[in-house]
């Protein structure tokens, strides 16, 4: 079995692309939700609000040729695997483009406005707005793919299109790829680009927030006062590489990929099932040969639905007991769907690195019909720990846990 390191990150999210940034805006407990008056049209959405990336424009240097193929979730996708890339110092290594590096990348669905244009046909008969490029940029591995054209990947491909479990299948499966000696790199990770469709998805099962005149109040998982999740957007690219072969290059090193879990629930398509829950965090610890005790934090999937928020907890307590540091990144950027098991694990290495762990904002009341665990709240949390695990869940029933191990270069001993 080979051991998967992490050697380069990137995000890109409503509260910055770089974590000095992100860290100041969750340390000032900033919000990204905002007011969409845009949406007003839609006259039976019961949701105004959304957690758009306002500072995210095609870099100057993607030529037109480039990205004919790509909409903005492909563009956010491909910009944050080039800087991941470029962190790891892997843009011009050879090992990039002669079939030793993979990718593992998905979202929930493609760029959606394609998708009207194919809609104007089948109701309008006319082929307006229809190009060669429509399908490739709403298809679903619209992400996976363009990365791989962009950069000239020539290894394996998983295209994780698994709603909110898009992007943490991505990084397990890519960690899986390398384990088991299949790929030495892969690109692992998720996007998604905001449209008031993947609010409706949720606005017709009554789970979206509609605290519409105070969306800085708004979401609040695991409040007893919560009402719903608010849509976001973003991307985040991890790059996963056989440890023998990162230190034989003097790689810099985040951490280490060290247990994953991944199951499905078998019961209901929009329902979450506890019990499935906690397996998927005990296939992870079992994965890592580690103990529940070791782990010092959980980043939650913390979407601030009412079943969800229930469900997840009370896994989380049958695993870990009430003692467990716990808390959701989403409280600040919304459900970024595809994107959220990228971007969760960046900042729960990030927050492991630096000892410091980001309370769930909006968090006052703990509804008691949650699990009895330790939540971080108000004031960011200082902790030292060498274990974190990020947990998502997604429709269908989806289920999984990532652990990560703080990179110390040395372990009983041993490299």
């Amino acid at each position: 079995m080979k051991r998967v390191v992490v050697t380069g990150m990137s995000v890109i999210t409503a509260l910055g692309q770089d974590w000095s940034t992100f860290r100041q805006n969750i340390t000032a407990g900033r919000s990204a939700t905002k007011k969409m008056p845009q949406w007003d049209c839609y006259a039976d959405l019961n949701t105004r609000l959304a957690a758009p990336v306002l500072d995210f424009e095609r870099p100057a240097h993607y030529s037109r040729k480039l990205t004919r193929s790509m909409g903005r979730v492909s563009l956010m996708a491909t910009r944050a695997t080039e800087v991941a890339l470029a962190d790891a110092g892997l843009l011009d290594h050879p090992a990039l483009t002669d079939g030793r590096c993979g990718i593992a990348y998905g979202s929930s669905t493609g760029s959606t406005e394609p998708i009207t244009a194919f809609g104007r046909m089948l109701e309008r008969q006319t082929m307006t707005g229809v190009t060669a490029t429509s399908y490739i940029q709403m298809m679903a591995h619209t992400t996976a793919v363009n990365i791989g054209v962009f950069f000239g990947i020539k290894g394996r491909i998983y295209t994780t299109s698994s709603a909110c479990t898009s992007a943490s299948q991505g990084i397990g499966y890519a960690y899986e790829a390398i384990k088991f000696g299949r790929q030495t790199l892969m690109v692992a990770g998720g996007a998604e680009e905001l449209c008031v469709t993947e609010a409706v998805v949720f606005d017709t099962l009554y789970a979206t927030s509609t605290c519409n005149e105070a969306p800085e109040l708004t979401p609040k998982p695991f409040d007893l006062k919560r009402d719903g999740l608010v849509i976001g957007e973003g991307a985040g690219t991890l790059i996963l590489e056989e440890m023998e072969h990162a230190l034989a290059r003097g790689a810099k090193i985040y951490a280490e990929v060290v247990g994953f879990g991944s199951n499905s629930d078998g019961l209901h398509v929009t329902q979450p099932s506890a019990p499935t829950m906690e397996k998927a965090m005990r296939l992870a610890l079992e994965d890592a040969g580690l103990e529940p005790a070791v782990i010092g934090y959980v980043n939650a999937h913390g979407t601030a639905t009412d079943r969800g928020d229930v469900a997840e907890s009370q896994a989380t307590n049958n695993v870990f007991g009430s003692d467990i540091p716990f808390s959701s990144l989403k409280s600040y950027l919304g459900h970024t769907l595809g994107a959220c098991g990228a971007i969760e694990s960046w900042a729960s290495i990030m927050m492991m690195q630096d000892n410091w762990f980001a309370p769930t904002l909006n968090l006052t009341d703990i509804d008691p019909a949650c699990g009895s665990l330790d939540y971080i709240i108000g004031q960011p949390r200082a902790l030292q720990t060498n274990y974190v695990m990020s947990n998502n869940f997604a429709f269908g029933g989806i289920n999984t846990s990532l652990i990560f191990q703080k990179w110390s270069g040395l372990l009983d001993g041993k490299l």
